[in-house]
């Protein structure tokens, strides 16, 4: 059930925060080359963990962190602070260096980020282009996305925050192999993955200017997967998809109506506005969430009494 657009709405609009996609679509491609740069940070200083989550960022009370890394000379924190708008650099022996978070293209964030890495000692061996877009213009030398625009990414984040909360929610549901709540920077989503335990067929690979072997690693076992992107609708979508799709899965009946399969991406879509102009936008995505779930493991003969938490509030 949903309100119309005129209705009091004061207490979903501060939790969950529009996020039309018009406003800040320049800024977003910014910021998604600068999440890439810092993203390849910790692909090169953290240890290998299975498909590829070694790599990923995190929601964190200011922004986007990287975790704590570790290096021969110093072990270090990256965070995106969308509060104060600073990439933040927090060394363990107390060194801490910044990066402005304002208009500025991709060369000039990319160079200043690696020459506070350089001062304190933290040297990064990377490839130093993004991945996972057409066009992959290499860092030092993009000056075509300079776009920042800070209430935009602020309100971004605080959406990140909602959905963190309700994504560990249902990630909590589930005693099997799963993944954490995590922000993939290579397509700028957030995501969580269920295992089934079994081995999938290999992944044909084919996103841009990412090796099918990566592709192939990601999808090693049988999934069924769910996030957000903003991207697909007006204020961005939550998504979910299963690798390998069984026959059947799009013509499972998902919730809520807002809900559809697109046959183009392979994956249900459920926008973002419709659960944030919801009566409960947590009840709203949760039904999304565990339908489009069940249309997996249902459909795939998942062994769901042994993957699933009995017990959960």
């Amino acid at each position: 059930m949903s309100r119309t657009d005129d209705a009091p709405a004061t207490a979903n609009a501060r939790r969950w925060p529009d996020l039309t996609l018009s406003t800040w679509d320049d800024t977003r491609v910014t910021v998604h080359m600068w999440t890439q740069v810092v993203g390849k940070v910790r692909l090169a200083l953290e240890p290998w963990v299975n498909h590829w989550w070694q790599v990923t960022l995190y929601v964190s009370a200011r922004g986007l962190t990287t975790s704590l890394m570790h290096s021969p000379k110093r072990n270090i924190e990256m965070e995106f602070d969308f509060v104060d708008h600073l990439l933040v650099l927090h060394a363990t022996d107390g060194e801490k260096r910044t990066v402005a978070l304002e208009p500025r293209s991709v060369a000039s964030f990319y160079e200043a980020t690696m020459s506070a890495l350089d001062d304190l000692g933290v040297r990064v061996p990377m490839l130093a282009r993004p991945v996972e877009v057409e066009v992959a213009i290499p860092f030092a030398q993009d000056v075509e996305h300079h776009a920042y625009d800070a209430d935009a990414v602020h309100r971004f984040w605080l959406g990140m925050v909602e959905m963190d909360r309700v994504l560990k929610e249902f990630r909590g549901r589930f005693i099997g192999k799963a993944s954490p709540v995590h922000f993939f920077w290579g397509g700028f989503d957030m995501a969580t993955t269920r295992f089934s335990g079994r081995t999938a067929p290999p992944h044909p690979g084919g996103a841009p200017n990412c090796a099918d072997w990566v592709m192939r690693e990601a999808y090693s076992h049988e999934v069924s997967s769910c996030g957000f992107w903003p991207g697909g609708s007006e204020e961005g979508s939550f998504y979910a998809y299963a690798y390998p799709e069984p026959e059947g899965f799009a013509e499972w009946p998902v919730v809520p109506d807002a809900a559809f399969y697109d046959h183009d991406l392979r994956e249900f879509i459920l926008p973002y506005r419709a659960v944030r102009t919801a009566d409960d936008p947590d009840a709203t995505l949760l039904a999304f969430l565990q339908s489009s779930y069940e249309a997996a493991a249902e459909r795939a003969h998942w062994d769901r009494p042994a993957l699933e938490a009995v017990h959960h509030p």
